[in-house]
C-alpha cells in the first residue's frame, strides 16, 4: 500500500505562483508514474500533469503547458506541481496519485491518491 500526502495549497493572486508537493510512504516505488489532477466546483476530475518512472518523460494538459511543471525528486519520495502564472479557472482541489506502472496515463486510471489540496485563484 502507498499513501500520498498533498500540501502547499492556499489562497494565491492571479499570476502569481504556487508548488505543490505530494509525499509519498509505503511501499514506494521509483517505478511508479505519478500524477497530478484537479477537481473544480461542479466539474469532473481532470488530468494535470505526470511524470514517468523514470522521471524522463513529462506530461501536460494543453491548458496549463508552459506555466506548470512536474518532477520528482526519488531520494526523497516527493513529488511537485511548480505553478506558474495562474489563473482564477485554476481554482480546484488538486489530486497527486500514483500508479503500479513507470507508465503514465492521463485517464484516473491510478491506484494510489492522496486526499487533494485546495488551490484558489482569487484576488
Amino acid at each position: 500500500q502507498v499513501q500520498l500526502v498533498e500540501s502547499g495549497g492556499g489562497l494565491v493572486q492571479p499570476g502569481g505562483s504556487r508548488r505543490l508537493s505530494c509525499a509519498a510512504s509505503g511501499r514506494t516505488s521509483s517505478n511508479y508514474a505519478m500524477g497530478w489532477f484537479r477537481q473544480a466546483p461542479g466539474k469532473e476530475r481532470e488530468f494535470v500533469a505526470g511524470i514517468s518512472g523514470d522521471g524522463y518523460r513529462t506530461y501536460y494538459a494543453d491548458s496549463v503547458k508552459g506555466r506548470f511543471t512536474i518532477s520528482r525528486d526519488t531520494a526523497k519520495n516527493t513529488v511537485y506541481l511548480k505553478m506558474n502564472s495562474l489563473k482564477r479557472e485554476d481554482t480546484a482541489v488538486y489530486y497527486c496519485a500514483a500508479r503500479n506502472s513507470p507508465i503514465v496515463v492521463t485517464t484516473d486510471k491510478y491506484d494510489y491518491w492522496g486526499q487533494g489540496t485546495q488551490v484558489t485563484v482569487s484576488s
